[in-house]
């Protein structure tokens, strides 16, 4: 994978990381939060864990910038 690449599947998963954020958020401030925000909050997670995947597979695991 080429630099542009490692780029783009990392802008992905920084969108990715901020929709999950977003609904976490939502989801807190339900008393009941629906299954289908549930089920939402999964379906990110789950492409977050394949942008992950496929940087790892370039050689380029996410890190985490530090706090």
């Amino acid at each position: 994978m080429n630099a542009p690449e490692i780029k783009g599947l990392t802008e992905a998963r920084a969108a990715l990381a901020r929709q999950r954020n977003a609904i976490a958020r939502k989801m807190a401030a339900i008393e009941l939060a629906p299954v289908s925000m549930a089920e939402d909050l999964t379906r990110v997670l789950l492409a977050i864990e394949a942008v992950d995947r496929a940087l790892a597979d370039a050689g380029q695991p996410f890190m985490a910038p530090e706090e």
